[in-house]
């Protein structure tokens, strides 16, 4: 390909009818428009939601905290008393999500 030299700098032809500058603004100002869109589009998702299930089945104890609003020996009390009943999977604890919905039932606790 034949290269054009302007000004002493080497210039590459364009093949489409922009001048570069005007294609990256164009372009920029496309994926700005597609950005905000998508934003609108999203709906507001909870923190603790996985996608493609309607809840999330196992909760981390850290999650667990946030949800309640308490710290981790708390938790442990919880297990202690039989409020909550953890499963280790491997070397992580979890909790199930029907244990956690009986512990936010008024009246349950």
């Amino acid at each position: 390909m034949k290269e054009n030299v302007n000004n002493g700098n080497v210039v590459t032809p364009m093949l489409f009818p922009y001048q570069p500058e005007q294609f990256w603004q164009s372009l920029r100002q496309i994926i700005r428009e597609e950005v905000v869109k998508a934003e609108k589009e999203r709906p507001a998702t909870t923190t603790f939601e996985t996608p493609g299930m309607t809840y999330k089945p196992l909760y981390k104890i850290t999650e667990v905290c946030e949800l309640f609003h308490i710290t981790k020996p708390t938790i442990y009390s919880w297990v202690q008393h039989g409020k909550l009943k953890p499963f280790k999977i491997r070397s992580r604890v979890f909790f199930l999500w029907q244990d956690i919905q009986q512990l936010l039932q008024p009246g349950q606790q």
